[in-house]
């Protein structure tokens, strides 16, 4: 079982030392997954613990509170998917003021040193940490060598002559082209989460939804999408989803609402999985419910169209599990 920590004080995490993995591991791509494997495997070496660290909220959303920049996965599928490859410590920092004004020195010794008694630290391409991040990997090992670390950056990892990113993935994911964000994931773009209450209008319009909040998240998608759903039985289920604020009715935060085709059952308080297989429109706002309900009608008939396809990705063909 992963131990989470969230604060730069406090005692000693890894008394015998760890080998660390930093960064945003937002999406947890491929370039993520060589990383944190990379660093799981020289903490295998060591038998010392694998600590992942990160932040939240990551920096930038930090910097442009009033407008952040789009998430690929919430924060709890962060954690898991960390957790999932093998991370005996994940640190998901408070990014605050007082972490925005901390020195790169200041940052390895509560942090690398205190806390997690690092013995390796790895990092990505173009690593800057600290202060106006005036630190970067030459930085880390000049204070590495001071402190009783090593530390190193893996090689970019490159797919289809691709540099894996999240940008990328995003890019992708808006302009619907989910093949090509699954080939930099390593698995379908999908969103888990438990299934929230909502106000059950779409149960009154025929069309009742399983809900997933975002976490506070400006998601990376908005609009319709053919979807399917898992953790509800043996097979992914087909499905019809809006990810977004709901207009026509005022909603405000980003919210995923699934319809599960010819599904009966609550699901309240369930785990459940988003898998995206395509874009279907944007998200629209309608003069009248009724007008909603027969665009939705068009949405099920399309998505259900789109998932009987031979053609169709499946799930089961391209899910790369983290472990």
């Amino acid at each position: 079982m992963s131990r989470l920590f969230r604060d730069i004080a406090g005692g000693p995490l890894c008394t015998d030392g760890s080998v660390v993995c930093i960064g945003a591991f937002d999406g947890l791509h491929l370039g993520h997954q060589a990383l944190v494997r990379h660093a799981v495997a020289r903490a295998h070496v060591l038998g010392v613990d694998a600590a992942a660290l990160s932040f939240e909220p990551l920096p930038r959303e930090f910097f442009a509170a009033a407008s952040p920049p789009p998430r690929l996965g919430p924060v709890r599928a962060k954690f898991e998917g960390l957790r999932g490859l093998g991370a005996d410590v994940v640190g998901l920092l408070r990014f605050d003021a007082r972490m925005a004004a901390m020195s790169p020195e200041a940052f390895v010794d509560a942090v690398l040193v205190q806390r997690l008694r690092a013995r390796e630290v790895w990092v990505g391409p173009g690593f800057r940490f600290g202060h106006k991040r005036a630190g970067d990997l030459a930085t880390l090992q000049a204070l590495g060598r001071e402190a009783g670390f090593i530390a190193g950056e893996i090689e970019p990892l490159v797919v289809d002559g691709e540099r894996v990113s999240s940008t990328h993935i995003r890019t992708a994911l808006v302009a619907g082209d989910f093949e090509h964000a699954a080939r930099l994931l390593g698995r379908p773009y999908a969103v888990s989460g438990r299934v929230v209450r909502g106000k059950q209008l779409g149960r009154t319009l025929g069309y009742p939804t399983a809900n997933l909040r975002f976490g506070g998240k400006v998601p990376a998608l908005r609009g319709i999408y053919a979807t399917r759903v898992h953790g509800i039985g043996d097979a992914p289920w087909p499905s019809v989803s809006s990810f977004g604020t709901r207009p026509t009715v005022g909603g405000v935060e980003p919210l995923l609402e699934a319809h599960l085709f010819d599904f009966d059952g609550d699901l309240y308080g369930r785990r459940i999985e988003v898998e995206f297989v395509a874009r279907l429109r944007d998200e629209e706002k309608f003069d009248d419910l009724p007008s909603l309900v027969a665009q939705m009608d068009l949405d099920a008939a399309q998505a259900r169209a789109v998932l009987a396809a031979p053609h169709s990705p499946r799930y089961e063909t391209q899910r790369q599990d983290y472990a």
